[in-house]
């Protein structure tokens, strides 16, 4: 199984390329920006990407979408509940004095509880709003690996201050879809280290 984090973009997003070494095709999580980066390592690593996964809709997570989908013919999923977001994704870049390019709509909506296959990997979806009323958590069990957006961090959760944020959807998210994961869970947020399910509840002051 491979995991390769690329950091990109100026607010230093986690885009993460994951891979079935027996199959080649793989998966791209948030590409956000520095496309040609992206898509360097996906060259570099020989994957066949079969899905481009959103974990929110926020600009700095969705705008390599395009580039992505049209140099790899990935299908590209988000949730339903962030579409407003991420039609809004370039206007919203500007108001940072940022540029991305329009994502195109998604082939597909993440849905809580739903599963997608990369040759002999699964990945579960766990719908989690409270920074975004779409966010999604990817939880890979097999390989105790959950990769959180913008909704858990090392030490930190997500900001709910934007258009569509719950501190407290958010912290019920987390309390019931991620704390009861394993605790050698590794965790791969949106922006920053690692940490660990374990470490999380015992040392993070938001829970």
């Amino acid at each position: 199984m491979l995991i390769e984090r690329i950091v990109v973009g100026p607010l230093g997003v986690n885009c993460f390329i994951l891979g079935d070494r027996g199959s080649n095709e793989g998966v791209i999580v948030d590409p956000g920006a520095d496309c040609d980066k992206i898509l360097a390592a996906v060259g570099r690593f020989g994957l066949n990407i079969k899905y481009i996964v959103n974990t929110h809709a926020h600009f700095d997570h969705v705008g390599c979408n395009r580039d992505v989908k049209d140099k790899t013919g990935a299908e590209l999923l988000v949730h339903e509940n962030d579409l407003a977001l991420l039609s809004r994704a370039r206007s919203s870049a500007k108001g940072y004095g940022l540029d991305v390019v329009d994502s195109p709509a998604p082939d597909r909506y993440l849905t809580d509880g739903m599963t997608l296959e990369f040759g002999k990997r699964t990945i579960e979806v766990l719908h989690t709003p409270g920074h975004t009323q779409g966010g999604c958590c990817l939880y890979l069990r097999n390989e105790q690996v959950v990769i959180t957006g913008d909704t858990l961090f090392a030490d930190s959760v997500g900001r709910t201050d934007l258009p569509g944020g719950s501190h407290e959807q958010l912290i019920a998210s987390i309390t019931e879809k991620l704390m009861p994961l394993p605790e050698q869970t590794v965790v791969w947020p949106g922006h920053g280290p690692s940490t660990t399910i374990g470490r999380e509840k015992k040392s993070n002051p938001y829970l």
